[in-house]
């Protein structure tokens, strides 16, 4: 069985049982690799718009017998794959803004679509883009990697509830609050409002909601709710 990164495994845990899957972006075809290794999908859709990669995936997919099962596809983001390909669209370890770019010329993923996104940078424009373009985020988690956290999310077609400043950048509150990773987040995040916040007005309206999200935090320790 193939190993994943911490953040690979993560991501490959949301897709579900049974799964037609497009990788998008799919590097060296590890995530592909562990979901037919896993039983997990019933056959992977793997794309990249680089040769390179393509050929280093089609050596692990060689070495690890899995090519039943997967089809490897040179093309940019979802450029000639239709939902009558996959049910499940993983974009992971890309910024929002090419998430972004690749979804708004995608308009079919909002039909019976379930997007798995894991964004490296632009997270607060991408929820922002997803609300305001007929997506919602059905569920968020995080994730640690070599010291950074990351957000995964869960996207389906559907009217999206509205978002503060600061769960545009964390995530909503009732989906990542409970998570074990979201008060180093949090702080994290506060960290760099507080640097900016004698400076701009923007920042210190935000250091004043992460401040009132940790004491929320703070007053539901050890009772479950937020």
């Amino acid at each position: 069985m193939i190993h994943l990164s911490s953040r690979l495994a993560a991501v490959a845990e949301q897709v579900p049982a049974g799964a037609r899957v497009a990788d998008v972006g799919t590097d060296h075809a590890m995530v592909p690799v562990w979901l037919v290794q896993s039983g997990r999908a019933a056959g992977v859709l793997a794309t990249d718009i680089r040769p390179g990669p393509l050929q280093s995936a089609a050596a692990l997919v060689e070495r690890t017998g899995t090519g039943e099962y997967i089809r490897l596809i040179q093309t940019g983001g979802l450029t000639g794959i239709g939902p009558e390909d996959a049910d499940t669209i993983v974009l992971a370890g890309m910024g929002g803004e090419t998430m972004i770019a690749i979804l708004a010329a995608a308009p079919w993923t909002k039909r019976d679509t379930l997007l798995i996104l894991q964004p490296q940078s632009k997270r607060a424009a991408l929820r922002r883009w997803l609300a305001e373009n007929g997506y919602f985020i059905e569920a968020e988690r995080l994730a640690e990697d070599a010291g950074r956290i990351y957000p995964i999310m869960r996207v389906r077609g559907g009217v999206s509830p509205a978002y503060t400043a600061a769960e545009l950048r964390l995530g909503r509150l009732d989906q990542v609050g409970a998570d074990p990773l979201f008060v180093r987040y949090l702080d994290i995040a506060r960290a760099s409002a507080v640097k900016a916040a004698p400076y701009d007005a923007e920042a210190a309206a935000l250091l004043r909601e992460y401040d009132d999200i940790k004491r929320r935090l703070d007053h539901a320790d050890g009772r479950g709710d937020i």
